[in-house]
Order: C-alpha cells, then sequence, then structure tokens
C-alpha cells in the first residue's frame, strides 16, 4: 500500500458515491506532496545515523514513546529504515507512564501492537512528585526531565539497550542552544549524539536534521493517536516557547535564517569566539608573517549575509572551521546508506513496507 496514499483519501474512495475529476486531481497532489514528504524526512533521518554513526550493527535501539508527534514520526520512520538497512539492529519502543490525570493509557500499547513493534509500558508516578515538590506556578520541566532520564536509563539498562533514541528535532536544537545563550551564559545546543553522564548509555537524535512543521505534516498524514501533555506542554510562559515563537517569526520573515543557524553548529571557529579553554589566546603572538587562520576583521571581503534575506556569509579567506570532517564524522554530504528507492514507502496501517 502506498504511504502517501492517507487514510481519508482511502475513506473517500469507498463512499458510493464516485470521484469528481476535481477530487482525483486533490488526490494525487496531496499523495505526490505526501510522498515527497515521506522521502524527505526518511533521507534526513538516515543522513543523521550516517553522520554521527547513531546506529551500528548489533545495535538494541530503546525508542523513547512519548505519545507526541516527533516520538510516532521517530519510530514509524525507524521502522521503515530498519528493513533495508546495509545493518542489522533491533528496536524497542518505552513509554513512560507518568500517572497524569486523564491519561489514556491504552492507547500507546495498542498502536504499539497493531505497528507490531516490541514495547515496555514503564508505570512510575512522576506526576505526583513533581506536583507535591514544584509550587503551583512554577515550571516543572526541569525535575519532571531529571525524573524521567533516571527511569529511562534504567530501564535501557533492564532491556540490554545500546542506545537511547530520543526525538528532538531541529528546532529543539536551535531552541536549546537560544536558551543556554540567553539564560545560562553558554554556547551550547544540544547534541545529536552523546554518552550519559554516568557514561553508561548513547544518546541518539535521529531527528536531529528534521524540521518541526515536516514532522507536524507528517504526523497529521499519517493520524498518529497523539496523547497530549498535560504536565509541562500546556504550561504559560515558558522560556522555549518563547524561543519557538521567536525562531518561528525569523523563519518566516527572513528565509533561510533558521537553515545558517543551524548549519553554523557545524561550522565552529574557536579563535573567533572567547573561550580560552578552546583557543590558546594567550600564546597567541604576531610573527610578521601570514597565518592561517588569522584575523581578516578589516578586509572588505569578510563574509557578511544580507539583513534582508538571511543570506549566508562566507567564513573569509584564510578563517578555518571547526567542521563535522574536522572532528572525524562522516560529512553530511557522503553516501546515505538508508536512502530511499524511488517507491513509495509504508502503508496507510502505520505498518513499515514490505
Amino acid at each position: 500500500m502506498n504511504d502517501a496514499v492517507s487514510p481519508q483519501i482511502l475513506n473517500q474512495a469507498a463512499q458510493p458515491d464516485a470521484p469528481s475529476e476535481e477530487q482525483l486531481k486533490a488526490a494525487k497532489r496531496h499523495a505526490f506532496e505526501m510522498n515527497k514528504l515521506s522521502k524527505r524526512l526518511h533521507r534526513e533521518v538516515g543522513q543523521a545515523i550516517t553522520d554521527f554513526n547513531m546506529i551500528e550493527e548489533g545495535d538494541k535501539v530503546m525508542v523513547c514513546m512519548s505519545g507526541g508527534k516527533d516520538s510516532y514520526a521517530m519510530l514509524d520512520i525507524l521502522m521503515n529504515l530498519q528493513r533495508r538497512a546495509p545493518i542489522n539492529f533491533e528496536l524497542v519502543a518505552v513509554n513512560l507512564d507518568q500517572k497524569q490525570p486523564g491519561f489514556p493509557e491504552h492507547v500507546l500499547p495498542e498502536y504499539l501492537t497493531k505497528v507490531g513493534v516490541p514495547f515496555r509500558i514503564e508505570e512510575q508516578d512522576t506526576y505526583s512528585v513533581v506536583k507535591k515538590v514544584i509550587p503551583e506556578g512554577k515550571t516543572t520541566c526541569s525535575l519532571c526531565s531529571r525524573l524521567r532520564r533516571g527511569i529511562l536509563y534504567r530501564v535501557a539498562k533492564e532491556l540490554g539497550c545500546t542506545k537511547i533514541a530520543l526525538g528532538h528535532h531541529r528546532d529543539d536544537i536551535l531552541e536549546t542552544l537560544l536558551m543556554n545563550m540567553f539564560f545560562n551564559s553558554r554556547l551550547k545546543g544540544m547534541p545529536a549524539k552523546m554518552v550519559t553522564d554516568n557514561g553508561e548509555h548513547t544518546v541518539i537524535r535521529p531527528m536531529a536534521y528534521c524540521r518541526e512543521q515536516d514532522i507536524e505534516r507528517f504526523a497529521a498524514h499519517r493520524e498518529f493517536p497523539i496523547i497530549p501533555c498535560n504536565l509541562c506542554g500546556s504550561q504559560d510562559g515558558l522560556q522555549r516557547q518563547a524561543m519557538k515563537e521567536m525562531i518561528q517569526g525569523w523563519d518566516r520573515k527572513f528565509p533561510g535564517r533558521v537553515d545558517n543557524m543551524f548549519t553554523a553548529l557545524a561550522n565552529v571557529v574557536p579563535s573567533h569566539l572567547m573561550d580560552r579553554q578552546l583557543y590558546p589566546f594567550e600564546t597567541v603572538k604576531a610573527t610578521g608573517a601570514p597565518v592561517q587562520g588569522g584575523d581578516i576583521a578589516f578586509d572588505e571581503d569578510e563574509g557578511c549575509g544580507s539583513p534582508s534575506d538571511g543570506a549566508p556569509g562566507g567564513l573569509g579567506a584564510g578563517t578555518q572551521a571547526i567542521s563535522l570532517a574536522s572532528l572525524k564524522l562522516t560529512p553530511k554530504a557522503a553516501p546515505n546508506p538508508f536512502e530511499l528507492p524511488d517507491e513509495p514507502e509504508g502503508g496507510t496501517t502505520g505498518q513499515p513496507a514490505a
């Protein structure tokens, strides 16, 4: 079954009245756009996996399921990629039931059973703990995330998982970068791959290259049974929401600016920052000879993007950037072994394509 044909269109086709020519054209356009979207997301996830060596032969990947659009999309795409990956790896979906009032406990088990992925539902009443400790009106995110991380790390160890996959996407990474700059005085984002503080687990973010608006469209098309979060996502006045709105505003007003911001995370020039632990400023001296990566701040060819269009500026002659290649990571242009063929992917039930 073509993944690009939505359940809505199939339902229309089942009606006794034959669809009009306009309806058929609209259905064809929709199928074409959804197929393009599906292929783009699969390609971006596959590329992120390749660039950061996220999944290796024999890995058992714990896919963390919150019931939101991001984790549903991540599982759906990973299941499709698993079938054509050049390596063998396992997937197990894990959901932490935090005992929030009104949480529909049946939704995820029914969905995960339907798509045929092994899963575990971990029940821990962190909701009561958070509500007891955090005063009314205060942000619950910090405590909730710490409790959740500890439980998920324990479950990963019990299941023998070698990787923990989280559904954070490109917009989440940029929001974290801005929040750390504005409120923590740190130039720190959200890594695509990291080792946990205790050194026991490797955390990966396969959706790191994906745009949130693409994930939203994909989730709507696939009709995932989204479960709203009543603990953190519904709080008013969160700084992350302010960052999200800022980024979305830039994306509308200055097309390309957000793309440049994300690309900049992989093109770091320590000599032009202020961190003395990253660059030996104390030993820098004039030698009278040209220095590779030297300061060209007063040169007219210094790369400057137009403020009106968000176009990227160059690094300038002689300036070296620390890129993915210099960190011995596969550059983004590297061949993507997870690349999809021209045929459409998957089925309308959420099952991976045969």
